[in-house]
């Protein structure tokens, strides 16, 4: 068995299943094009080996771990780039995830925590960005026109210790800057704004209880529990770094939703496909299923934040 470093990378599409469910053909189709014209040649040009693909996923390994953050970034800046292009339905997002650490080789593949913990980050990462371990930061944090925003110490799935996560800022005037400390106690806060919010709907719910029977027919489904989704939160701030607390909020309050017995939550990947569109509650409610709609936005206004939330049904 052979171990050796090396700097992994692992790109994964938001909201695939959705797309595939849709149809499926061209959501294949739409990824292969991008292994094809985007990842093959990016991965070629930055001394990277394409290991595999992993349904709607790519596992790529690198050298250098320069090499691979400078892959990333130049992947999702033309998949933007691309994307702007086309109509919504066609556009495949990606989430990118890059970690330098120890890997295990067994013929052309490779895995371990090295490779466990470049996932994790992918998880971590915003549509359309890239999260890196702490050990990717430290090598290059100096060495690339990009910003980085600190997420502090994460416990990830399969990973016995916690690990230090940055999130890729793609915009050249935040080169080498690292922010972090001051949204770090914003997102505390947004953390328990969320948990109050879905707390009181809950408890409005359990009140209400309108899908028992008797209610309106129209609106029952072979499964009879209550069905919300949380939709993308605006951001009414003039600052747009304030948009990732606001989509922080959306997925805080699914994440408490999904805690409470007796619901069946709408995933966060469904509610986001309305992120940013005209959105009336009778059409989320037809796409997704849903009985209940809660949306809301977030204000920033110097050192006061303003959360407004309502809850709806179509």
């Amino acid at each position: 068995m052979e171990r050796r470093l090396a700097a992994v990378l692992i790109a994964d599409v938001v909201g695939y299943s959705r797309m595939s469910e849709i149809d499926e053909a061209r959501t294949r189709l739409l990824f292969h094009s991008d292994l094809r014209e985007l990842f093959e040649p990016r991965t070629a040009q930055h001394h990277g080996r394409l290991v595999k693909t992993m349904g709607d996923g790519v596992l790529v390994e690198f050298h250098s771990v320069v090499d691979a953050l400078h892959c990333a970034v130049e992947l999702q800046q033309e998949k933007a780039r691309r994307n702007a292009a086309l109509p919504p339905e066609q556009r495949m997002v990606f989430r990118i995830g890059v970690n330098l650490g120890d890997i295990i080789v067994e013929g052309d593949d490779i895995h371990g925590d090295g490779v466990n913990i470049a996932d994790r980050m992918q998880v971590l990462a915003e549509p359309g960005g890239i999260a890196i371990s702490g050990t990717t930061y430290d090598h290059v944090k100096s060495k690339l026109a990009i910003g980085y925003r600190a997420l502090g110490e994460q416990k990830v799935k399969s990973i016995s210790e916690p690990i230090r996560v940055y999130r890729v800022v793609l915009d050249p005037v935040t080169e080498g800057k690292i922010s972090g400390a001051r949204r770090d106690r914003q997102s505390g806060a947004v953390h328990v704004a969320a948990i109050g919010i879905a707390t009181l709907l809950f408890a409005g719910l359990t009140w209400w209880q309108p899908w028992q029977p008797g209610g309106d027919a129209s609106v029952v489904s072979s499964d009879t529990r209550p069905s919300p989704v949380v939709l993308p939160f605006d951001n009414l701030s003039t600052d747009t770094e304030q948009g990732y607390l606001a989509d922080g909020l959306t997925e805080d309050l699914t994440t408490e939703l999904a805690r409470i017995p007796g619901l069946f939550v709408i995933s966060r990947n469904a509610a986001f496909t309305f992120k940013d569109k005209p959105r009336l509650p009778s059409d989320v409610s037809t796409q997704l299923g849903v009985r209940y709609i809660l949306e809301g936005s977030l204000r920033r206004t110097g050192g006061q934040m303003r959360i407004n939330a309502n809850s709806s049904t179509p």
